[in-house]
């Protein structure tokens, strides 16, 4: 049973570990400005009776390439240019590292995204429990997904066959286990180099598994113009590569402003890309590079951006917020005017 609209129920039958072709009247899409999610009842029955039911939801929404009015390869939401941007979110917490205290702790972090004008997340280099993209997907978050790295930093030394299949197992696992959260819509197989080897059949892995994502061949530094974006990190300030004819442009990492916030650190050694000395100069210099961010969207095309970060990890002071969250940094109007469209 599928719940289209309130008092809408559609219903469909079929042969238990078949497909089950539902149709529908018409296609409500989802998007971060109207995250919407059908309601689904499943309902096992044996001899007349149920012998067993799930209740689960759905969102339709297609992710892909396409030109806009100028001819610019772009990201594609829904067959419509959406600017996707947001924050690098690692996902770390001071009590309990990579596990969140609970989930409206977990929950927390993704309200402040959504409620400073972010429309999207890189979950930079580690995957998280289900709650996290069940409240992405209702609150409307895209999601770049990363894979954690593998092996060494150095791509140049060779990969033991044992490492190799090791990684792919879990990229694949990775994949299939999360396919079907509508916020995700895009896979980032390598960061920075980090573990990163034969690019372009990793690529074609990726897309095997599921064809109804885009694939971003590597994060920063070693592009092998696979994939779907061209995705430059550069610190701190922003920049643009250039859209290619069948990859849009996207800035996957920018940023990292350091601001130190006493009484709110891991330890009183601590950095950020650029350090700013006062709430006043953070404010003024994160305006500034948003400022140029847009103008990178309309010459020469820039489809996205990823500013680091949400939150400080441990001596990392260049989060949105500390790393308790406690204190969010910006004025939350300053942010809201630096995100707006």
């Amino acid at each position: 049973m599928v719940k289209e609209e309130p008092k809408s129920v559609s219903r469909f039958t079929g042969v238990a570990g078949q497909d089950i072709l539902i149709k529908l009247s018409k296609i409500h899409p989802w998007s971060p400005e109207d995250p919407y999610l059908y309601e689904l009842d499943v309902k096992l029955h044996k001899d007349g009776k149920v012998k067993d039911k799930v209740s689960s939801y759905a969102g339709l929404r297609k992710i892909s390439l396409g030109k806009d009015e100028n001819g610019i390869t772009r990201l594609m939401l829904n067959n419509t240019f959406v600017f996707q941007q947001g924050p690098l979110d690692q996902g770390f917490w001071p009590d309990g590292i990579y596990t969140p205290a609970n989930d409206e702790a977990m929950k927390y972090d993704l309200e402040v995204i959504k409620g400073i004008g972010f429309n999207m997340l890189r979950k930079h280099v580690k995957v998280e429990n289900r709650r996290f993209y069940t409240w992405c997907d209702k609150m409307g978050i895209l999601v770049w997904q990363d894979m954690p790295s593998g092996f060494r930093s150095n791509d140049t030394l060779p990969r033991s066959s044992e490492e190799m299949a090791q990684f792919e197992k879990e990229l694949t696992a990775l994949v299939e286990t999360h396919k079907n959260n509508p916020s995700i819509i895009m896979w980032v197989p390598f960061n920075e180099g980090w573990g990163q080897y034969d690019t372009p059949r990793i690529v074609d892995l990726v897309r095997s598994l599921d064809s109804t994502r885009l694939v971003n061949n590597a994060s920063g530094w070693t592009d092998t113009g696979t994939g779907d974006v061209i995705d430059w990190h550069h610190y701190p300030e922003p920049v643009c590569p250039m859209p290619e004819e069948n990859r849009a442009a996207v800035l996957g990492e920018f940023g990292g402003l350091g601001y130190f916030v006493a009484g709110h650190t891991w330890q009183e050694e601590n950095w950020g890309y650029r350090k700013m000395a006062s709430p006043e100069e953070l404010n003024g210099k994160y305006l500034e590079f948003f400022d140029q961010v847009r103008s990178f969207r309309d010459n020469p095309g820039l489809s996205a951006c990823i500013y680091t970060q949400i939150t400080d990890v441990e001596t990392e002071t260049n989060g949105l917020m500390t790393y308790d969250r406690a204190v969010i940094k910006l004025d939350t109007a300053i942010l809201r005017k630096a995100h707006r469209k």
